[in-house]
């Protein structure tokens, strides 16, 4: 690692030399360049032509916000470098299909987009490229892992989907930049990544239970600094460099796992279904909270309850599935009720399905408890972490009653055919004990 340079292990992924203990096998991960630093004044030029060349037509995508931040200081060092550059403001971004088309034709003349921070504005830059076979880089101007992963969370009629798309070649985060942003932004990115404990208990349940594929790298990789980014937690919000080094790098790692799995189960089950209920359906009942800050209370309950399903002693007993259309198409319309009724379809358990699980559920539950209990922390852990760092911990926080939130968490394991501890809760009557009494 350089004297300025806080890559940790990305340096080994980037240049391809990290040895998989899980495998023996060398892996990499297909972005050209990622840098992190206490600044990254005066490279910026460098860092750009490193990815793309220095004869390439650029146009730097900002807000007003990332202008200020970091946008107008990019834009002026890649003009005096001699580089053919323009730049597009993308007032108020949506990352929903009509806008992203819009951003393509209004920088139709470059060969290059340059996004500069907000997830919104990577994900656009990102899913604008990928449809018109242009290259894109990032410079980051909050801790977030959007921008490391080829996917982008797209809005398409009203259902948000996480569509593949393809990497950045370079992304680049100036730790400078990173601490003078909004102190809600780092910890919304805290919340987000900490969904690691969920999201690999959820996603192992699924692989125990189906036999679905299921990988340990993306794992391996983020333990090299989650527990020093959890220990550090009461430090980010003063600025502190070297617990902001490791929360980008958790975020990086995060972003980037699909490098090893194909999929963003990875970081996104259940939590994430939840938080993307509350962008589909609020409505103008929607706080203005961020995906994360919802990521992060949605978390917390997923926590609750998996600590709550994994302390039962004997295994639970699974009912077929019941998918309540009627109650969906009251909530959401009759045509977004048979898209969720046809996305449980594909997980639902039938009488002689759920006898076949009962069985097996019977047979190696014990099992099941223990290899979970490896990788879950405890409840209690991850809420005084999320404290430590800021984060909105509860509905309340989030400005979203707790009769709405409560009906997010309920149905949200309709929105994906993804199985999660929600289906399992509800599958054997648990569910709804466990949503009465949430806050």
């Amino acid at each position: 690692m350089t004297k300025q340079s806080r890559l940790g292990i990305i340096e080994d992924l980037v240049a391809g030399r990290w040895l998989d203990p899980n495998d023996g096998v060398r892996k990499g991960i297909e972005i050209d360049v990622i840098e992190i630093a206490d600044s990254l004044e005066g490279r910026e030029a460098e860092l750009v032509r490193a990815c793309h060349g220095g004869d390439k037509r650029i146009c730097v995508v900002h807000d007003s916000f990332t202008r200020e931040a970091l946008g107008g200081r990019v834009v002026d060092a890649l003009k005096r470098d001699g580089m053919a550059v323009s730049e597009h403001l993308w007032e108020k971004p949506k990352v929903e299909l009509a806008a992203i088309r819009a951003l393509s034709e209004a920088t139709a003349d470059a060969e290059v987009l340059v996004a500069i921070g907000s997830g919104s504005i990577s994900d656009g830059c990102k899913y604008a490229t990928f449809e018109d076979g242009r290259e894109y880089s990032v410079f980051a101007t909050s801790p977030m892992n959007a921008y490391t992963t080829p996917t982008a969370s797209v809005s398409v009629d009203g259902f948000k989907k996480s569509i593949t798309c393809h990497f950045a070649k370079g992304v680049f985060f100036d730790l400078g930049i990173i601490a003078k942003c909004p102190p809600r932004l780092v910890s919304a990115a805290f919340a987000d990544v900490v969904c690691r404990t969920t999201s690999q208990v959820d996603w192992l349940l699924m692989h125990m239970l189906f036999d679905t594929p299921y990988s340990e790298t993306p794992y391996t990789l983020l333990a090299y600094d989650e527990d020093d980014m959890i220990a550090l937690a009461p430090r980010l919000l003063d600025g502190d460099f070297e617990a902001l080094a490791r929360l980008v790098r958790v975020s990086a790692i995060m972003g980037s796992g699909t490098s090893f799995t194909g999929t963003t189960h990875v970081g996104s089950m259940a939590e994430h279904m939840i938080s993307h209920c509350i962008d589909m359906f609020a409505g103008a009942a929607h706080p203005g909270t961020s995906h994360g800050e919802q990521v992060g209370v949605a978390s917390l309950t997923m926590s609750r309850l998996q600590n709550e399903m994994m302390a039962l002693e004997s295994a639970p007993e699974i009912a077929p599935t019941l998918v309540p259309r009627e109650r969906l198409a009251a909530r959401y319309g009759t045509a977004m009720a048979e898209t969720m009724a046809n996305e449980t379809a594909k997980k639902a358990f039938d009488a002689e399905g759920a006898a076949r699980m009962n069985e097996r559920l019977r047979r190696e539950w014990p099992q099941i408890r223990a290899r979970i209990a490896s990788v879950m922390r405890p409840y209690d852990e991850l809420h005084a972490a999320m404290a430590a760092a800021g984060c909105k911990l509860t509905a309340a926080d989030l400005g979203l009653p707790a009769d709405l939130y409560r009906q997010y968490v309920g149905d949200a394991r309709f929105i994906r055919d993804r199985f999660s501890m929600l289906d399992l809760a509800d599958d054997t009557g648990r569910l709804e004990p466990f949503l009465a009494e949430l806050n």
